[in-house]
């Protein structure tokens, strides 16, 4: 259930600043000697894995990266200020290759890993570095080496942040095609959805997230009934469970019948899974009588929060995206 999410970019360390060829000029010193200083050294450009990022959608649109070069050196022995170190944040779980070679430059791992990719250019020395009793006025000075320029290719494979879970034809598959990208199949019998769909989810007031709807769950999936055994596994790796109810199959007599018909195969498969944090969604607004029933529905959950959409028209969608992000930056922080 890997979603592999990849980049090109190019990036370039800073130059180093060049030396400075100078001598004193002061009032009554007829003849001073050298005071050049030295040039300031270009930044480096350093990658650093964060769990505050989770996509590489950073790198679509913008493909270059400069580190600060460093400052000329000056008269009077000033010496040039070093370039800023260029530090670009990445998630956990990318792996650096050298695009030019298909060499594997680092793995990041965990988050917090800091890897320095391209090295910044040495400064050039002033003029005062080569005096010396024979030569008392060196008219030279160095120029900054330059920096390096690497075309690298990021690629970043991970488990989805958010997990769908729920019966078939709950609506998972319809849900994930509009809340991103992916184009899942999509059709009203059982286990229309054979393998997990994952899709990049991005919005205007959040970091982008990786959402897969889980496939084949129904009751007795964790003695391996239907598919739902296949993928259990996965859904521990993720951070936060939608779980998505058909509103039309919510019977007024049992409202909670399918809620704790899936929440029970989580739990008998590992506690991990039953400790969860979930947002519950209960999905078809669209549906006659379906308000009718979410009251129902809600008023059974006594006092925890459901999420009321309809991914069919796309209504309560703002809401849902809104916690998921929530609970994901939660989560990272915590």
């Amino acid at each position: 259930m890997n979603f592999v999410d990849e980049a090109t970019i190019s990036v370039q360390s800073g130059d180093g600043g060049r030396g400075c060829l100078s001598f004193r000029r002061e009032k009554f010193i007829e003849r001073g000697g050298p005071d050049g200083g030295d040039g300031g050294k270009g930044g480096d450009v350093v990658f650093e894995t964060t769990s505050q990022k989770r996509t590489l959608y950073q790198f679509r649109h913008k493909k270059q990266f400069k580190a600060q070069k460093g400052a000329y050196g000056q008269g009077k022995q000033r010496h040039g200020k070093n370039g800023k170190d260029l530090i670009i944040q990445i998630p956990p779980g990318t792996v650096l290759f050298d695009l030019d070679t298909g060499e594997i430059l680092k793995d990041f791992v965990k988050s917090g890993e800091t890897f320095t990719i391209a090295k910044g250019g040495r400064g050039g020395q002033g003029n005062k570095r080569f005096a010396s009793s024979t030569n008392r006025a060196p008219r030279f000075a160095q120029p900054g080496e330059p920096g390096e320029t690497k075309n690298l290719k990021l690629e970043l494979k991970l488990l989805a942040d958010v997990g769908i879970i729920g019966f078939p034809n709950a609506g998972k598959s319809t849900l994930i095609s509009v809340i991103s990208a992916a184009r899942p199949k999509i059709g009203n019998y059982p286990f229309t959805t054979l393998t997990p769909n994952l899709g990049v989810v991005r919005t205007d007031w959040g970091e982008s997230f990786v959402v897969a709807d889980i496939p084949g769950l129904i009751e007795g999936a964790h003695g391996g009934a239907g598919l739902g055994i296949n993928f259990l596994k996965h859904i521990e790796r993720t951070s936060v469970l939608v779980h998505l109810i058909d509103i039309s199959s919510i019977d007024h007599n049992d409202p909670l019948h399918s809620y704790e018909a899936i929440n029970s195969e989580l739990a008998l498969y590992s506690e991990k899974l039953a400790n969860k944090q979930q947002i519950v969604v209960l999905n078809k607004l669209d549906l006659p009588g379906a308000e009718k029933t979410a009251e129902v529905f809600r008023a059974a959950l006594k006092g925890k929060k459901a999420i009321l959409i309809s991914a069919a028209t796309q209504k309560g969608l703002k809401i849902l995206l809104s916690s998921i992000i929530e609970s994901l930056n939660k989560n990272s922080t915590n």
